[in-house]
């Protein structure tokens, strides 16, 4: 008599309805990711914080500009120039050592700062504030701290963003367009772009031939690129602005818009973990001690008497030690809880405030609370919008009435940004019109 010999287990396979859960729940990611750009309220945030923080910056340091990113710096051009030569880093201050030369590039940093800040043609300016941003802390480098080099990153990261969806005048614009397209009538004329677009070509050709672009591939390539981008977005918009040219453009800026949003807040974990792990291993930090010691210095005391007290108490030291350890150590581990997360930002913009007021960094915390507000939920930055519509409407509700009308030659009212949930389309974004948003060096 034989016997069966016994069969092998069959592996199990997935039931043909979770195969195609996992492929709607993908399809569903891939449209997510390609159809819109994510973020637009965190991304206008970080936008406006860094442009506004360096702004502040360059314009407080004004009289002393020449001393420390100028002719009269300690840092002499040509340390500078033998500095660069070896790291190969990029400034357009080092093309010319003249006072005139220097005042042109650190004018046109501050022009360029307050148009990012504002949203006025956002892609042209993002790349003239990173330009602006990498020549001057690169021609006296030992001139900055942790915050400069916070900068300096994301000065690289916001021309890769359409950080001008929300709150710009670039929405203005597109919603002006939208206004007269509604009505039947043509769009204005635009100017300014192409001739930016003409002007900035030749500027680019003749630095990349000159080899003033640094010693780096990626600088000029990326200029290269977003520079013959702008030409295809103006053919696209001309053209074809509803075919498949123009899709093929807004997919790919969304992709590197959601991918580079994610590079900024892996950033910013990375900052808080190995500013964490590397508090632990210091001595000061583990017994408690670390806020005494520049709290008694007198170049980080700009309120001497408010140092004093904070200092004279050892419990109250300790505390502070230990609660700024743990927080930047826990914080990129408590992302997948949202109210865990909401309480240690709350915590954190508070220990940056508190730093620009006891060690008087101010443009350092700025820069650290700007870089927080990538992870601020976007209800609270839909009301703090609101509060912020809110409270100019009241303002200019006090100042003098113009008249409105077009008889009277006065400018007639146009729709404002959208900020509001229900303005916003199907996919929860900001819906974008044309080139509005600034995604574009021509429009």
């Amino acid at each position: 008599m034989t016997t069966t010999p016994p069969t092998a287990p069959v592996a199990s396979r997935p039931a043909p309805d979770r195969i195609a859960a996992a492929g709607t729940a993908l399809a569903r990611a891939v449209q997510r990711v390609t159809a819109s750009a994510l973020g637009p309220y965190q991304s206008a945030v970080i936008r406006i914080g860094f442009a506004a923080t360096y702004l502040f910056f360059l314009v407080r340091e004004l009289p002393h500009r020449h001393e420390l990113y100028g002719p009269d710096s300690p840092w002499h051009w040509d340390l500078a120039r033998q500095l660069t030569a070896g790291n190969e880093a990029f400034s357009v201050l080092l093309w010319s050592d003249s006072v005139l030369w220097f005042e042109a590039v650190y004018a046109l940093t501050v022009l360029s700062a307050a148009g990012l800040l504002l949203g006025w043609r956002t892609r042209t300016m993002s790349v003239l504030f990173m330009v602006g941003v990498l020549s001057v802390q690169n021609r006296s480098v030992f001139m900055g701290d942790g915050g400069d080099n916070v900068i300096h990153l994301m000065a690289i990261y916001l021309v890769l963003t359409r950080c001008a969806q929300v709150w710009s005048l670039d929405v203005r614009r597109a919603a002006r367009d939208a206004e007269r397209d509604a009505l039947g009538l043509p769009p204005r004329r635009d100017a300014v772009g192409p001739v930016l677009w003409a002007v900035l070509g030749p500027v680019l050709l003749g630095a990349t031939l000159m080899g003033g672009l640094g010693g780096t591939r990626w600088l000029p390539v990326l200029l290269w690129i977003l520079w013959l981008s702008a030409a295809a977005w103006w053919a696209a918009n001309r053209f074809a602005p509803g075919g498949q040219p123009r899709a093929l453009l807004d997919v790919l800026a969304n992709l590197a818009h959601n991918a580079t949003l994610l590079v900024i807040m892996i950033e910013v974990c990375l900052i808080y973990a190995t500013a964490g792990w590397y508090k632990i291993q210091g001595s000061r930090w583990q017994d408690g001690t670390a806020l005494y010691y520049p709290l008694k210095l007198d170049y980080f005391a700009p309120w001497p008497a408010l140092s004093d007290v904070l200092a004279s108490s050892g419990l109250m030291v300790m505390v502070l030690t230990y609660a700024t350890v743990i927080v930047q150590v826990a914080f990129p581990f408590t992302l997948f809880n949202r109210r865990l997360k909401n309480v240690l930002l709350v915590i954190m913009i508070g220990e940056h405030a508190g730093i620009a007021l006891l060690l008087g960094l101010p443009f350092f915390s700025m820069a650290m609370i700007a870089a927080d507000a990538v992870f601020l939920p976007t209800v609270f930055l839909v009301w703090l919008g609101g509060r912020a519509a809110l409270g100019r409407r009241r303002l200019l509700g006090w100042l003098p009435r113009r008249s409105r009308s077009p008889e009277a030659g006065g400018p007639q009212e146009v729709p404002t940004a959208r900020s509001a949930p229900e303005e916003r389309d199907g996919t929860g974004e900001a819906p974008q019109h044309g080139t509005g948003g600034g995604h574009t060096l021509v429009g």
